[in-house]
């Protein structure tokens, strides 16, 4: 009885063992689409489902206008934060969603003070500044595999010896809110472009020993003027240039963001909840309506 006692007690222990034992380490394989998947995922998100990835970056705003100098306008500091929670299809595979919010504060350029009123230098009206505080940002489903069989890939990947870079654009041209009904026959439709480059460790993205990896971004964005710069119709478009990276936490942002946060935008210390189902934000939305309530108000008044 004491050695049937015993066996038992040592597969149990084997049993143990295995079951806390952590999964190997490996290499991911970009040419593989669960690989290519789980890099992108790793690029994006946090540790683990459900758990916070924060993104920063800091920069300037310029204006370009057809025979004159670019502006600098303003200087900027944003952020986003987010999480990633896992999905499953029968046919697709084994994914992910994000879902996310994100500021970004338009700072004098002088003082780096949060501004709250600007002065139009082409129109000389003072305006006041809305701050980009969009909620929710949420990206599509991703998965290994396309509704169709399609494998997951990432052509702009490429290697450079220590480093794994990553660039893509974002060409955008679609309804805008504030433009009407008519804009395939008159124009005013959003029209911008968003360019991302991330560059990473490689050995930090590809090593699955490592829980996640935390790459720099740059980020452009040409687009039309912002609606609260009250333009009239102006030609010119406005240039975003940033630099940034994934912290490691949320108090690792500047004191210039968490302390505008704490004062006008406390939601914004956490993610979404990853069952999100709300459409996505934009300036152009949040200010169409602010303008709608603000004109509710008046009538109500009246």
């Amino acid at each position: 009885m004491k050695r049937y006692f015993r066996c038992g007690a040592a597969l149990a222990l084997v049993a143990a063992t295995m079951l806390a034992a952590p999964i190997l380490a490996r290499t991911l394989d970009p040419d593989k689409p669960e690989d290519a998947l789980e890099i992108m995922k790793r690029t994006q998100c946090g540790e683990a489902d459900g758990v916070p990835a924060v993104y920063h970056w800091s920069g300037k705003v310029y204006s370009r206008v057809r025979g004159e100098p670019d502006r600098h306008l303003f200087n900027g500091e944003g952020m986003n934060i987010r999480q990633c929670v896992r999905i499953e299809d029968p046919k697709r595979g084994v994914g992910y969603r994000q879902v996310s919010r994100e500021v970004m504060f338009y700072l004098d350029p002088e003082t780096n003070e949060v501004l709250r009123t600007w002065e139009n230098p082409w129109t000389d009206e003072t305006v006041e500044v809305m701050q980009i505080a969009n909620d929710p940002v949420n990206s599509r489903p991703n998965y290994p595999y396309a509704a169709d069989g399609t494998p997951y890939k990432m052509p702009s990947l490429r290697r450079q010896g220590q480093w794994l870079f990553m660039p893509f654009e974002a060409p955008l041209f679609y309804h805008n809110v504030l433009a009407g009904d008519y804009q395939d026959y008159v124009g005013n439709k959003y029209h911008a472009m968003e360019i991302f480059d991330f560059a990473m460790l490689a050995d930090e993205m590809l090593d699955t020993k490592n829980p996640t990896a935390y790459p720099t971004v740059s980020w452009v964005r040409i687009s039309d003027w912002m609606p609260w710069m009250k333009m009239r119709g102006r030609q010119g478009q406005i240039v975003f240039n940033a630099m940034g990276a994934k912290l490691k936490k949320y108090d690792d942002l500047p004191k210039v963001i968490k302390d505008e946060i704490a004062l006008n935008h406390p939601e914004y210390t956490a993610p979404p909840p990853g069952d999100d189902s709300r459409p996505n934000d934009t300036t152009w939305t949040v200010f169409k309506r602010m303008i709608d309530a603000e004109r509710a108000a008046k009538a109500q008044e009246k």
